[in-house]
């Protein structure tokens, strides 16, 4: 079996320091984030990024101050801006940080409720103009899918020419769809052959869906913007702990924890100069 990806998703655009206060805002704290994942054994860092006040912002100065940093800490990690932004964010404001020109950016293809008032709009307009940026941008995308139904429209853009295979998948689990083995089993059936996919569980189901894709050949995504806790009632320190837990895990079942470079090497991204 191929070694595991982990990526570690550092903040989150909604999760704050009143839910936990490792949660990191400004730029030193969260090259701090990015470091501990690094160190123990994240290759990819999905990256939003904060004002110093916790205020989301997409604004690619802010981005390009943030990944510098980052990479100075970390030279071959690979940095993966969301373009989900934050609830309400309009579609040039979320697309500001593929100007960078990345390796790799999230897309959305499906509009999500995350419950609530909050509801996460893509319209089919704004998927098709996002990859069609992408695209011209050189930069990846990394599919993201919280049903069933966004699998379909992915396979739909693809016939388009709007992506472009072989496809990278993130199952986001928790939210508009189960996070049983089950409905991970049935999303990976549903995708082109040839992909490769990473599996996300929100809040407590992200250990036990975490383990489920090591098992199942798929890789994995942890971190703060996902769950703030390290146990029932007990919240992390840092995104390290979170990505040392995984990657304990895979080792004890067989799995070898991929360095960025492996990671490039089986997502299909080019060899870094």
């Amino acid at each position: 079996m191929e070694k595991l990806i982990i990526t570690a998703a550092i903040s989150g655009a909604e999760v704050t320091k009143e839910q936990n206060p490792n949660v990191p805002y400004t730029v030193e704290e969260t090259v701090k984030e990015a470091k501990s994942a690094y160190d123990a054994g994240a290759s990819i860092i999905h990256l939003h990024v904060r004002e110093d006040d916790g205020t989301p912002t997409q604004d690619k100065e802010r981005f390009k101050v943030v990944m510098d940093a980052i990479l100075e800490e970390c030279p071959d990690v690979i940095v993966q801006p969301s373009t989900g932004g934050a609830v309400g964010m309009t579609d040039e404001e979320r697309m500001q940080p593929t100007e960078l020109k990345p390796e790799m950016a999230t897309l959305s293809t499906g509009t999500v409720n995350f419950g609530g008032e909050e509801v996460f709009i893509n319209t089919d307009t704004s998927i098709q103009n996002f990859a069609k940026m992408m695209l011209e941008r050189g930069v990846k995308p990394e599919v993201e899918i919280f049903e069933k139904g966004m699998v379909d429209a992915a396979k739909a853009y693809i016939k388009q020419g709007l992506l472009k295979e072989p496809v990278h998948f993130d199952f986001v689990l928790g939210v508009s769809m189960a996070a049983e083995a089950r409905d991970l089993a049935f999303l990976v059936d549903s995708i082109p052959a040839g992909s490769t996919w990473t599996a996300a569980g929100l809040g407590r189901h992200e250990l036990g869906l975490g383990a489920i894709a090591i098992a199942m050949g798929g890789h994995v995504r942890v971190g703060f913007e996902d769950n703030l806790y390290f146990e029932r009632g007990v919240l992390a320190e840092n995104n390290g702990q979170l990505v040392e837990r995984i990657a304990k895990i895979s080792k004890l079942m067989g799995r070898e924890i991929a360095s960025p470079d492996e990671a490039r090497e089986i997502l299909g991204l080019p060899k870094r100069g």
